[in-house]
């Protein structure tokens, strides 16, 4: 079993988007390896600044929407080869926005499966190398209002799924805190370009409290917040990184 100080950490998704940010962040805080999976979009930039930031990089070619099996098969495959995972950072979460009338089981499937299922089948992945080291930090990905079921014009699919993501979670951090398990969630606000750093979002203008956009950096620092060694008694909670957004507004009801 990899020792605490020397970590592992397991990071969904992140061959762009948020996940891409926090993956490159993590080294600094004693991660030695970082992996990631994608689907479509290639790795090589998320692992390039793995490395540049210390840490051995490692991709796994992972569809999330595909059957049962084939995940888990792949998902075993990657803990085997590049775990055990102390830290499962979930930054899988494919987002449906249409109004309810234009939706179809497959957007359903779409929502659900890859934001639900995938969380699941991930946790599932990690928890039984977890519980035998008696630690782990595992980290999942809401959106504005998930706790709360905040009613959002076109994200009936979408919040629908990210909230259940928020009970599950939350569920699972009572029942794993003995093992010397946290689960938390963060929930990014309106953040539309993932790629900002916070040095650029300085200088923009954002519709909510804070008067600027969110950058990568913000939701980073969340997540090794929460993940850090020591952060053992903060577990089951939701960490808003929304610049004081708490409401909706008509910026969010998609132009269809």
């Amino acid at each position: 079993m990899a020792s605490i100080m020397n970590r592992r950490a397991l990071v969904t998704g992140a061959a762009g988007g948020l996940a891409a940010g926090v993956a490159a962040a993590l080294p600094p805080d004693g991660f030695e390896r970082v992996a990631i999976t994608y689907r479509t979009t290639s790795p090589a930039q998320t692992l390039k600044a793995i490395e540049a930031s210390g840490a051995w990089g490692d991709a796994a070619r992972i569809d999330f929407l595909d059957d049962e099996a084939t995940i888990s098969g792949a998902l075993e495959r990657l803990v085997r080869d590049c775990g055990p995972f102390d830290t499962l950072i979930h930054g899988v979460g494919p987002l449906v926005v249409k109004r309810f009338e234009r939706l179809t089981a497959d957007d359903y499937r779409e929502t659900f499966d890859g934001n639900v299922r995938s969380a699941i089948l991930s946790t599932r992945a990690v928890i039984d190398g977890m519980r035998s080291a008696k630690f782990g930090r595992i980290v999942f990905f809401a959106m504005l209002g998930s706790n709360q079921t905040y009613p959002f014009r076109g994200f009936s699919f979408y919040q629908a799924a990210k909230s259940a993501l928020v009970a599950f979670a939350r569920c699972l951090a009572i029942e794993e805190a003995r093992h010397g398990i946290t689960v938390n969630v963060v929930a990014p606000g309106d953040i539309r370009d993932k790629s900002l750093a916070r040095v650029q979002a300085l200088e923009r203008t954002a519709g909510n409290p804070r008067g600027r956009p969110g950058s990568y950096e913000d939701v980073s620092d969340a997540v090794r917040f929460l993940v850090a060694r020591d952060r053992d008694f903060v577990t089951g909670t939701v960490l808003d990184v929304t610049g004081g957004l708490t409401q909706a507004d008509e910026r969010n009801e998609p132009a269809r």
